[in-house]
């Protein structure tokens, strides 16, 4: 059974990565709202740390995959050819551009126009991070990567981790989250999505296929961990949820276990996506 475990460290950084750039979407969002009274505000700039502290925990994660430390840097020697780095640079820049706007305006350096304006520009940044991070599985020699599946999925990731982990970090602020009781219904549309593509692409495996092996066999049990894969989202996205729905603003305490809830789902998920590599050999057909 292809798990895609031997992976693990990629699992985790790309999970955390869309996550996090997603969650920082969501925050910024808040914050150039203007409605968050000034303690609010500086509470919620506060907490935005988890942020930064689980992209730099991912990015240690990235450079585990490289063998040594060391040899991370070597990812930045094709910037612009190569998908690898492009992805490299956009998670980086998004990381120091975010990370110093946070280190400003928690020692109240920051000017408030200068840093609506640098929100926005840290928000463009998480979207090509979100985006750059699935390109560098458009590999045309592996089959099973080299569908609009790749790029839906790990989209999916930012939409479904991404609203969690932001209403995690603004409800241990403060914020009262049914100010923002819409947001879940982008968590909703994003795992009725991804059914629909869990659905279609197993549909699809069974069509590929390679000299010496089939797609569907690389991890026979794709049906049972992709059903509680969106079994671990929909109880996440429940510990949100029913709260709203109860008209209370939903306690630290479940909200954490929504997110590790999510962030367990998704990880499920992206290991069968690496379990699912398969080179063309020879040949393929699909």
């Amino acid at each position: 059974m292809g798990s895609g475990i031997h992976e693990w460290p990629l699992m985790f950084f790309t999970t955390i990565g869309q996550s996090v750039a997603g969650a920082f979407i969501v925050m910024a969002a808040v914050l150039l709202s203007g409605k968050l009274s000034p303690e609010l505000n500086r509470k919620v700039h506060y907490s935005m740390f988890g942020l930064w502290v689980l992209m730099g925990v991912g990015f240690l994660l990235s450079m585990m995959h490289m063998g040594t430390p060391l040899r991370a840097f070597n990812a930045f020697n094709r910037l612009g050819s190569s998908s690898l780095s492009n992805e490299i640079a956009a998670g980086s820049v998004f990381f120091a551009a975010g990370g110093f706007y946070w280190l400003l305006a928690v020692l109240n350096k920051m000017p408030a126009a200068l840093g609506k304006l640098w929100l926005l520009v840290v928000m463009v940044l998480a979207v090509v991070f979100i985006y750059a991070i699935p390109q560098v599985y458009q590999i045309a020699t592996v089959p099973t990567w080299y569908t609009p599946y790749t790029t839906v999925h790990f989209v999916l990731t930012a939409l479904l981790g991404g609203p969690v982990l932001a209403a995690l970090l603004l409800r241990i602020a403060g914020f009262d989250l049914r100010c923002i009781s819409w947001l879940p219904l982008v968590g909703i549309v994003a795992l009725v999505a991804s059914a629909v593509a869990v659905t279609s692409q197993a549909f699809d495996l069974a069509f590929i296929r390679s000299s010496v092996q089939s797609a569907s066999a690389l991890v026979p049990e794709f049906g049972l961990y992709m059903g509680w894969r969106l079994v671990l989202l929909a109880l996440g996205l429940t510990c949100w949820i029913l709260p709203l729905v109860k008209r209370t603003n939903p306690p630290v305490i479940m909200m954490l276990i929504g997110f590790v809830l999510v962030l367990s789902g998704e990880i499920i998920g992206r290991g069968i996506f690496y379990g699912l590599h398969m080179t063309a050999g020879m040949a393929y057909l699909s």
